[in-house]
């Protein structure tokens, strides 16, 4: 069994790029076993002039010019012959065994439809000390030594909550029938469709929607403690700008998803009274004192605006 490496990429560092591509030449696995394929998800220059790609055997790249991870990543899989795909981000950097581990725990674990592991954050500049109280985990989780199986947060394939430990877009893989049901579930489904990354849109919601599906559909999640990735956190990245754009945009992706899944309490609010909540949150936030405040006013301004939106 082979599987395939799928990298979605909209107008990357090519030297980030450069050291993903380093992380993957140094995998355990033989190169025969997989295949690369890049999709170029209409970044402004051609991305095929600027890389090498001699030193894998089986690979491809293609340019994606709908815009948005999801249809880059609804591209991959179509070009992936393998029953397994692993998504990996253009700023991720696999450990060396992270490819053979994937394969190995799927052969045992067929049934489950994802699984993620251990995304460690490599900072190119030290964060502020505010910083890891904001709550924005930029693609980045650990959850510990010990293997998770959703089973244990089901009843009868209904799902409670979230679960916590659901994997990532980071370093994340899918056999191909979860994806399949996935693609087929949201055929048409608009408001689902708009979850996700969107050129410099920092909507998040897509791998949260995958994962919801995936359980819904009879599959499993697991969290895989061996499998790390190093996540290249650029200085841009934990700027107040970048933070509360995400801060706005995640917290607006979230509250959007919950509700189209039926686990969110909260109800729809008139458009009008979004300018006065927003007001007040600024108040009750102190939005002006810090950083640290600014950011958690902006996530409950995508809070109140996705709140306004849910019956459009």
């Amino acid at each position: 069994m082979k599987l395939a490496v799928v990298i979605c990429t909209y107008n990357p560092d090519l030297k980030i790029l450069s050291m993903v591509f380093k992380s993957l030449q140094e995998q355990t696995i033989a190169m025969c076993d997989w295949r690369l394929i890049i999709v170029d998800n209409k970044s402004t220059f051609t991305l095929k002039d600027h890389i090498d790609l001699s030193w894998h055997p089986d690979h491809l790249i293609v340019r994606e010019n709908k815009v948005g991870l999801l249809n880059a990543r609804i591209t991959g899989y179509k070009l992936a012959e393998d029953e397994l795909i692993i998504f990996v981000d253009d700023d991720n950097q696999l450990q060396k065994d992270y490819l053979k581990i994937a394969l190995d725990f799927h052969l045992k674990h067929p049934q489950i439809g994802s699984f993620g592991g251990k995304s460690l954050p490599v900072y190119e500049k030290t964060p502020p000390q505010w910083f890891h109280k904001a709550g924005i985990s930029l693609g980045c989780q650990d959850h510990g030594e010990s293997l998770i199986i959703s089973e244990y947060h089901l009843v009868d394939f209904t799902i409670i909550e979230y679960p916590f430990f659901a994997p990532i877009g980071t370093g994340m893989v899918v056999t191909k029938a979860a994806m399949r049901t996935y693609i087929n579930d949201i055929k048409g489904n608009k408001e689902r469709l708009r979850l996700g990354r969107s050129g410099d849109s920092l909507y998040s919601g897509e791998d949260n929607d995958m994962n919801l599906t995936f359980i819904k559909k009879g599959f499993e999640i697991a969290y895989v403690p061996e499998l790390v990735v190093n996540h290249i956190i650029p200085k841009k990245r934990i700027k107040v700008d970048y933070l509360s754009r995400m801060s706005y945009n995640s917290s607006k992706s979230w509250t959007k998803l919950l509700y189209s899944h039926q686990l969110h309490s909260l109800k729809a609010i008139p458009k009008w009274t979004v300018p006065l909540r927003k007001a007040k949150a600024w108040i009750v936030y102190e939005a002006w004192k810090s950083p640290l405040n600014y950011i958690r006013w902006r996530g409950a301004c995508g809070t109140f605006e996705a709140l306004s939106q849910l019956h459009e």
